[in-house]
């Protein structure tokens, strides 16, 4: 059997950019931070190149700016760029107004480093949620053609769980957006979340092939896997933080990596843009759209 394409996602941010500690490092401190996202997202480029795999990397504009070289590498070794917002806010805490100019400036950036068109967006933490739904109107005026801001979980910080599981075409004022959810196996009337970054890190390695493997065969579909840079860096600086901050930044740390490898041998990977043409079969700004449903 063929095995299926799923999407391999890097979110390009560093250690003390994590939502969770927002209160802890005020962005005025960020430039004076030892930053280690370059040399961690060069680990990840050697670590597919190894494995022969091409990745999305949604990159954060404050990065873009300070590691020009950085995205003309990932580029330059077939990788896909698109956008992890510029100051890594959460959606649902800006005005319409703000997250405009936050996803414009990040656009602008990535593309004055590549002079390639940046097609899609991830939300910091996921922030796209009931109260943030005006946030895909204006992705789409500002020229994005698909969105992976949407969980379709229960979490403290994040989700939509009635949400569709599988990416789909919105149809809003201003035009479309395919929406591209994060990966999910249901477990009775609850979707349980298998698409990487903490949940890969926290749970047996056992619990995301498990769960691959069951959307891949038994749904015939593909997975959207993410990581984070920090996520493979062990000797990061440890920051003040509550428990279950601990808990979830710094668990697993230092067998990341490892379980990575493992991953990219026993599943098929490669951009987001490969995955939804081959989900939808046709371009992504087709004029002629596959019909979705639109789950809330």
């Amino acid at each position: 059997m063929t095995r299926v394409l799923n999407a391999m996602t890097i979110d390009v941010e560093d250690y003390f950019h994590v939502s969770a500690f927002d209160g802890v490092v005020p962005r005025s401190d960020w430039a004076t931070l030892e930053c280690r996202v370059e040399r961690n997202t060069d680990r990840l480029l050697a670590i597919f190149d190894e494995a022969g795999v091409k990745a999305t990397f949604f990159v954060l504009g404050w990065v873009a700016e300070r590691y020009p070289e950085l995205i003309s590498r990932i580029a330059a070794a077939g990788h896909e760029l698109a956008s992890h917002g510029y100051a890594h806010r959460l959606v649902y805490d800006l005005t319409p107004a703000m997250f405009r100019d936050d996803i414009r400036r990040s656009k602008e950036v990535l593309e004055g480093a590549t002079g390639t068109a940046v097609q899609g967006y991830r939300a910091p933490s996921y922030s796209i949620t009931p109260r943030s739904l005006w946030a895909l109107d204006i992705l789409i005026e500002e020229g994005f053609t698909y969105d992976a801001s949407i969980f379709p979980i229960h979490h403290d910080r994040y989700g939509i769980p009635v949400s569709a599981r599988y990416p789909y075409r919105l149809h809003r004022g201003p035009g479309e957006l395919i929406e591209v959810p994060g990966s999910t196996v249901q477990w009775g009337p609850v979707n349980m979340p298998i698409a990487g970054g903490g949940y890969f890190r926290i749970f047996p390695f056992a619990w995301t092939a498990w769960g691959i493997r069951r959307i891949n065969r038994a749904e015939r579909r593909a997975a959207i896997f993410y990581l984070h840079p920090w996520e493979i860096d062990p000797d990061q600086p440890r920051l003040p933080c509550g428990l279950l901050t601990r808990f979830r930044h710094y668990r697993n740390l230092d067998i990341t990596e490892r379980r990575l490898r493992r991953l990219l041998a026993e599943f098929e990977f490669g951009p987001m843009q490969s995955v939804l043409r081959r989900t939808f079969s046709e371009p992504l700004s087709a004029s002629q759209p596959a019909p979705l449903p639109y789950l809330w």
